[in-house]
């Protein structure tokens, strides 16, 4: 997991218009560099949505509950292509159909870490087939669970410090559609809500 801290991320304006590259290490030191990410959301039939609690050796937010996974396309990746491989890699997942549901912009620092997390945020639902396959990774997730949306949603703002910070604007974005048409992942679309400038004590984060 380390190693990844070396791969590299598209940083981005804040229309989501590529305008360079740094390090996944370089993107998250203080005061943080905007670049492209996404959030996959699994939703299985009955609506519920897969959390995983990240890893301790997370070097941003570690130990805090989260949507199925998280990541960056490198430079000129598609997100698709990069969603799935994180999945797979993450939770042992097969690959699934993805839909973007919105895009918005978020910064939340770590009090435990020193790291910044100032991300132009894709989320992505995928549909979760039943009896698919999920092997997570230890180093990666410490466990799992599923989660009714509104019971989760009411969670968040009952004990906020027990999520990572983005995961209330992920499954906002789930329950409220916006951003670029929910269609298939393409080009970026214009941020659906202003920067969780708050986020590392709210859960209104990515």
């Amino acid at each position: 997991m380390t190693s990844r801290e070396t791969h590299l991320v598209e940083l981005v304006d804040d229309a989501g218009l590529a305008r360079g590259e740094t390090t996944v290490s370089a993107a998250h030191q203080p005061p943080g560099q905007l670049h492209r990410a996404f959030s996959v959301l699994l939703v299985d039939p009955g609506g519920r949505v897969l959390l995983q609690r990240r890893a301790a050796v997370k070097t941003r937010f570690p130990l805090r509950w989260a949507n199925a996974c998280c990541g960056h396309p490198a430079p000129g990746e598609s997100l698709v292509e990069a969603a799935n491989r994180r999945l797979r890699e993450e939770l042992g997942a097969d690959p699934v159909e993805l839909t973007e549901v919105g895009v918005y912009i978020y910064y939340a620092e770590d009090p435990a870490t020193g790291r910044v997390e100032f991300e132009y945020d894709h989320v992505l639902r995928g549909e979760f087939r039943p009896g698919s396959p999920l092997l997570p990774d230890p180093d990666e997730v410490a466990e799992l669970r599923w989660a009714d949306p509104a019971e989760l949603t009411a969670d968040l703002d009952a004990d906020p410090r027990a999520y990572a910070p983005w995961l209330g604007g992920v499954v906002n974005r789930l329950l409220h559609p916006s951003g670029p048409a929910a269609g298939p992942p393409g080009q970026p679309g214009t941020p659906s809500g202003p920067p969780a400038n708050d986020a590392s004590e709210r859960s209104g984060g990515r």
